[in-house]
């Protein structure tokens, strides 16, 4: 084995561990039981209804789902837990994924790594969606990478991020702190939390971002709210491509 490979393999090794210990982190704001858990649960049958009228899946219809998380809970992996074809669903993470797979053991699963081309032909599905993953991939330019990926691999594009505007943030539980970028690294500082402050972890998503991000793609866009609806400050926001 060349050092290269040894290289790239030890660095999707650990990119692998720091998601499942950053689904762990998220996931533990949320316990099982809890009046956020079954908030989160609304939020996620909201979306998987704006998926299901945006992109009117067919039951032939082949999709793929990028970023789905090995943390199994009522919160989690939206479209699997929902969707009444899941022998139709290939569905990617970075890690190993063998408590997704347990959990959905109709659906295929691949791993991939991070910020690079999808390994699946152009056009090789009907509908392509990720939830809750393009907030973690990085910069403009990964985000942009990101969506421009889907669009190949896809016809129809459904993607959802949490909503900045949301009272309450989604990955660290604080209020109104991450409205402003300045008071938001102060609380993350302070509650221990310096992990959600790092580009790569966390991008605070906006529905002037996500049109930003759409833009370079030659595709027919949509943004609108989703999850827990309150307007500007609903919990979640779609961005649909066709």
């Amino acid at each position: 084995m060349t050092s290269n490979v040894r290289g790239s393999l030890n660095e999707s090794l650990r990119r692998g561990r720091e998601v499942s210990v950053i689904d762990q982190e998220y996931y533990q704001e949320v316990p099982s039981g809890s009046v956020a858990e079954r908030l989160l649960i609304a939020a996620r049958d909201r979306i998987f209804g704006d998926f299901v009228s945006r992109m009117r899946p067919a039951a032939s219809d082949e999709i793929l789902d990028v970023g789905v998380s090995d943390m199994i809970n009522d919160g989690a992996n939206v479209l699997e837990r929902s969707y009444a074809h899941q022998q139709n669903i290939t569905a990617c993470g970075l890690g190993a994924g063998a408590g997704f797979k347990a959990a959905y053991p109709a659906c295929r699963y691949v791993q991939i790594e991070p910020n690079t081309r999808l390994p699946f032909d152009d056009n090789a599905f009907d509908i392509a969606t990720s939830n809750a993953v393009l907030e973690h991939v990085g910069g403009y330019e990964n985000q942009i990478h990101f969506v421009k990926e889907l669009c190949r691999v896809a016809n129809r594009v459904f993607i959802t991020v949490p909503n900045r505007f949301f009272p309450i943030e989604h990955h660290t539980a604080m209020p109104l702190a991450h409205y402003l970028d300045g008071t938001f690294r102060i609380a993350c500082q302070i509650a221990g939390k310096s992990e959600w402050m790092q580009e790569e972890n966390l991008v605070l998503m906006t529905r002037k971002r996500l049109w930003r991000i759409a833009a370079p793609v030659a595709r027919s866009a949509a943004v609108g709210y989703t999850g827990l609806l309150l307007g500007p400050l609903s919990s979640n926001l779609y961005l649909a491509l066709h």
